[in-house]
């Protein structure tokens, strides 16, 4: 039986941003086809269908300045970009939260890994979260960078929402909710407000570039 469309997706996604790292940072490390789909045809309909949305300028911004900082290539810095709207647009979470948590967890390293086996760009353990990665095809789609941004907006939502606050769920994420400073909450918070203030100052040059551009 063949791997799900999703799988196979997410193997090309994590595929395209571990090359992209890895070439811009200097990293390394490395990871069928659905019998139920038949193979697309080749030629300009085939790619106009399979194209991604647009990335609007706010988005454009922020892939700008993350591409910049961590030294991503920036084809793989859309993709996490856009994954981290969608999963924001269906958990109800701020975006800039999204993509602030894994900047502190990760730093954009789809493949990185820490001693407590959390696993990809929002650290989420599997073992602890098998039945949301399951819906994505099992325990490797932590691997996967939009499944991985899917599910850890998932968790985040769910233990703010079982917290009560913001600040609570991100300590509780963080495994860190006896911490009385609330230190990992603020350097998201903190990184949060730097991502604001680069998406800003990117939609003030597009302004500028516009009108000079219609002048």
């Amino acid at each position: 039986m063949g791997l799900p469309k999703q799988t196979i997706a997410g193997f090309a996604l994590v595929a395209l941003a571990a090359l992209s790292y890895v070439a811009g940072t200097g990293f390394a490390r490395a990871p069928d086809a659905s019998l139920a789909c038949p193979v697309p045809e080749e030629g300009p309909a085939a790619e106009a269908a399979a194209a991604p949305e647009p990335l609007d300028a706010a988005q454009l911004a922020i892939v700008a300045f993350v591409s910049r900082r961590f030294q991503i290539a920036s084809e793989a810095t859309t993709a996490i970009v856009s994954a981290a709207w969608e999963a924001a647009a269906s958990t109800g979470l701020d975006p800039l939260l999204v993509l602030a948590v894994i900047s502190i967890e990760s730093r954009f390293n789809p493949l990185a890994e820490s001693v407590m086996g959390a696993k990809g760009l929002m650290q989420i353990i599997p073992r602890y979260h098998g039945a949301k990665l399951a819906e994505h095809g099992g325990e490797q789609a932590v691997l996967d960078p939009e499944s991985n941004i899917q599910v850890g907006a998932r968790i985040l939502q769910e233990y703010i929402y079982r917290t009560g606050t913001l600040e609570a769920g991100l300590q509780f994420y963080n495994g860190a909710s006896r911490d009385e400073s609330a230190h990992y909450a603020q350097k998201v918070m903190a990184e949060r407000q730097r991502l604001e203030e680069a998406m800003q100052a990117g939609l003030r040059r597009a302004s500028v570039e516009a009108r000079l551009a219609g002048s």
